[in-house]
């Protein structure tokens, strides 16, 4: 099988399976993709939506179809000469009961054979913080109670229908020796204790008074106590967990357990069914899920290369800040595309619009969050570590404290937390990739150094001497090397670094600066201003070098709104003035629709703004007066008004969440769709930046489709994705119902035909003419400077494709179409390279041929088409 010249993700559950996707395998061919690009498909908890909380990596889900289905998928899509990517997760699983290995590990603790597939320290009791309040106040409550499990011959402590099991060594303190019941199991005889009581249990009776006698025993609090007391294990009230976790979880969420992968033995077991698919040929490449979670992940990748073979196709979710380098020593293609999304935002945003639209929304903040958005980033990055991973971070200052001890620094726990939060605050990147063996190389000495001395101003001299220190762990490998402790702290600082960045930005800080949020996207910086197209270019010539076989995404199941939701919302900078009078317009206007809560207003003006520009980005094409569609965006926007409180963390949050503010912010949103004045004013004002946001999603949809790297489509997003973050962008796709049109006119009406047919016309394109794009990426110089379009070359003289595209169109797009108001682009011409000029080239949007000479006017290459793709024949 080749490797990917475009990708197709599909998010499998939700209604979508084996079955199902195979109907959608011709769809898929005439629309031009290679590789279908499969969520994760591993057996995961019962009812999953996602498939990242993984239960067995020795089965493909029964749910979605099995093994069998997904042989029957790979058979369907090998026929058409297409292949199948595949999701995997080797950095977690789920910490449920239905996870076999996690089961083995409650019921026999750290004597179970998998103990150490978990990162679990075991010098402690395992903690399962998935109670709703403290042990002794459910125990109070009635809801803890013992009872033989359903699923297997053993005991268990049941809280509510949740039973946990226990350890057989505690069985005497249940079983009385006199009723003839005998324990026999070991656990490398019986792991997940399905037959500890199976032989007593055979006699006549013996059920019935086993569960009389546990009945008896539930009623007695004492006796539940001292064998919960008894166990490997204790339950825990799950708010619990940002304090004190005994094993490493996926950023905030503890019912997701770390892989020990870099152990090899479990990387074997946890990997076997994925080589095995590899290896039979039903699965031809490899997305690694959140690679930046492992212990040292160029490690993992060696070692899956290793047992993959130089062949297969693999990507890494890996997101890099601004001007941060791939890792270029990572046996992988590349990422799965969030730096081209990044990437985007210079491309279609007014790097000109001089921040007005900040400057506007800074006073609409509350006074405490008033600082500069470096400011706010390093605040929540504080907030994050002192409030939802405080248990993280006291697990590494013991152990920076016990290295301190051994070598007679006078340095104090809480001096050696706050050097190590400073240091955290300060990265400007996700992680480091500092290892016991190899050291930081000289990127990310760089990277330590800057943090360090920006986390040494304004501190107490123990600090800073703390901070030195905590400097010469990470850096310095002959310091290192003479500490036990060093490389777990390496380790362990790197794995928190990550997390803190996601939370604090992606998950806080991108619902606070709520100024621009077409900029507020994974792998953004709505911190500083988009660089426009030069910016652009210099990313996709360093893209064409380094990573030309990476995704190009444009949307994911985890982007925080919808590729044309962010397109339209580009265009509010190029109209700031219009923008901000109609939201302080629309201020007014609905004053009436606000209420009071704990000395505030619900919903508070920031809080305000951002519905406003969410609804802008979700805005029905049809407009309002589409009933069903209005009502559809109305049921959207409840769930997205929540998730946005709670990750803002202001005035509500996940853990305490304030359901009577958010009630009334959601009733001023529910508000808003009854109130037709408001509603009419809203159409209106929005009509001209639908119109423009539109040119932008076809121009961003014909970019990513010709510029470097593999174009990635998401499910059902090549006909139009107007969605809000998850879970609405992860609504299932209607598979009988996609086709590929005849050429639509180009238009608001016909938009997601006339988008979905530019897909398939275009990949069709590349497959038949795919030398240019193995080529060289070339900018073309406009003659304005590239002010009002973009365009750029792929390949050379021999064989070449030109894209051009219109940019910062607002006010310019005729009424009747997605087309530019005659005479708008007549004056700009760009110029083509020397050994290009002179060259017949065909129009492939509209079938024109033309043979410019050393220049070629943007309207004519545009023609009647709002975008161009033009190939030398």
């Amino acid at each position: 099988m080749t490797s990917p010249r475009s990708t197709y993700r599909l998010q499998f559950r939700n209604g979508m399976d084996f079955g199902k996707a195979c109907r959608l395998v011709p769809y898929l061919k005439r629309l031009g993709i290679s590789h279908l690009y499969a969520s994760p498909l591993m057996t995961a908890v019962s009812g999953s939506t996602h498939g990242y909380d993984v239960t067995r990596t020795d089965e493909i889900d029964p749910a979605l179809g099995g093994r069998e289905g997904l042989v029957r998928l790979a058979a369907e899509l090998h026929a058409e000469g297409m292949g199948l990517l595949l999701d995997i997760v080797p950095n977690h699983m789920a910490a449920s009961l239905e996870n076999p290995w996690w089961f083995s590990i409650v019921l026999w603790g750290a004597e179970s054979p998998f103990s150490r597939h978990f990162d679990i320290d075991w010098s402690q009791k395992l903690t399962l913080p998935f109670l709703g309040k403290g042990f002794e106040e459910e125990l109070a409550a009635g809801s803890l109670r013992l009872a033989l499990d359903p699923q297997r011959d053993a005991l268990a402590l049941c809280y509510h229908d949740t039973c946990y099991p226990l350890h057989p060594g505690t069985y005497r303190l249940v079983l009385d020796a006199g009723d003839g019941f005998t324990v026999k199991a070991s656990p490398k005889e019986d792991p997940d204790g399905r037959t500890i009581l199976s032989q007593a249990l055979a006699a006549s009776g013996a059920r019935a008074a086993l569960e009389q006698r546990l009945t008896e025993l539930s009623a007695d609090p004492a006796a539940i106590t001292a064998l919960h007391a008894a166990q490997p294990w204790r339950l825990t009230d799950w708010k619990t967990a940002s304090r004190h976790l005994s094993y490493r979880r996926f950023f905030e969420i503890a019912g997701l357990v770390g892989l020990s992968v870099e152990d090899p033995k479990v990387f074997d077991d946890s990997h076997r069914l994925v080589l095995d698919l590899l290896r039979d040929g039903i699965v031809d490449g490899l997305r690694v899920d959140h690679v930046d979670g492992l212990a040292d992940p160029k490690a993992y990748l060696e070692r899956l290369r290793a047992a993959a073979g130089p062949d297969v196709h693999i990507v890494v979710e890996k997101i890099l800040e601004k001007e941060e380098p791939f890792r270029t020593d990572w046996p992988v293609e590349g990422a799965t595309g969030y730096e081209f999304i990044a990437s985007l935002a210079d491309a279609f945003a007014d790097e000109k619009e001089g921040g007005r639209l900040a400057a506007a929304f800074r006073p609409l903040k509350s006074e405490e969050h008033r600082g500069s958005y470096e400011e706010e980033r390093r605040a929540s990055k504080r907030q994050m570590l002192s409030d939802n991973f405080e248990g993280e971070v006291h697990r590494i200052t013991r152990l920076a404290k016990s290295m301190a001890d051994e070598t007679n620094a006078d340095l104090s726990r809480p001096a050696l937390a706050e050097a190590i939060c400073g240091m955290i605050v300060a990265l400007p990147v996700y992680r480091t990739y500092t290892t016991a063996t190899a050291g930081a190389d000289e990127h990310d000495r760089q990277l330590l150094a800057a943090a360090r001395q920006q986390a040494q101003a304004d501190v107490r001299p123990e600090v800073r001497e703390a901070i030195d220190f905590i400097w010469e762990l990470l850096v310095d490998d002959r310091t290192c090397g003479t500490l036990t402790g060093c490389p777990e702290f390496r380790v362990r600082f790197q794995q928190l670094s990550g997390p803190i960045m996601a939370k604090a930005l992606e998950d806080t800080l991108f619902y606070r600066e709520n100024a621009f949020i077409a900029l507020n996207e994974v792998g953004g910086d709505p911190g500083r201003p988009t660089g426009g197209p030069a910016a652009f270019h210099a990313a996709m010539e360093a893209r064409e070098k380094t990573l030309p076989r990476g995704l190009s995404a444009t949307a994911t199941h985890d982007t925080k709104r919808g590729e044309d939701a962010r397109a339209r919302l580009y265009t509010l900078g190029e109209a700031p003035d219009l923008w901000i009078a109609a939201t302080r317009r629309w201020t007014a206007l609905n004053a009436h629709l606000r209420h009071p809560h704990a000395e505030r207003i619900a919903p508070e003006p920031d809080v305000e703004w951002l519905i406003y520009q969410s609804l802008a980005g979700a805005w029905p094409l049809e407009g309002h007066g589409d009933a069903p569609a209005m009502a559809a965006l109305k049921a959207r926007m409840r769930p997205y008004v929540e998730k946005a409180l709670r990750e803002a963390k202001l005035g509500s949050n996940w853990s305490l969440p304030d359901v009577d503010y958010e009630e009334k912010v959601a009733g001023f949103v529910d508000g808003l769709f009854g109130h037709n004045v408001f509603l009419e004013d809203f159409a209106a004002t929005l009509s001209p930046f639908i119109d423009a946001g539109l040119v932008n999603s076809l121009a961003q949809t014909l970019v990513k489709l010709t510029a470097p790297g593999i174009p990635d489509i998401y499910q059902g997003s090549e006909r139009g994705d107007f969605s809000l973050v998850d879970p609405d962008n992860r609504q299932p796709l209607e598979v009988e119902s996609l086709d590929i049109p005849q050429k639509p006119t180009a238009s608001r009406l016909h938009f997601a035909d006339y988008k979905q047919w530019l897909v398939a016309t275009v990949l069709d394109a590349r497959n038949r003419h795919p030398a240019p794009f193995d080529g060289p990426y070339l900018p073309l110089a406009l003659s304005d400077g590239s002010r009002q379009a973009l365009a750029f070359l792929r390949g050379t003289p021999q064989a070449f494709a030109i894209t051009v595209v219109p940019r910062l169109v607002f006010g310019k797009v005729a009424p009747d179409g997605l087309q530019l108001l005659e005479g708008t682009l007549d004056d700009i011409r760009l110029a083509l390279p020397a050994g290009f000029e002179a060259r017949k080239l065909r129009l492939v949007l509209d079938g024109r041929t033309l043979t410019p000479g050393a220049t070629l006017t943007v309207a004519d290459a545009l023609g009647e088409e709002p975008v161009a793709f033009l190939l030398s024949v």
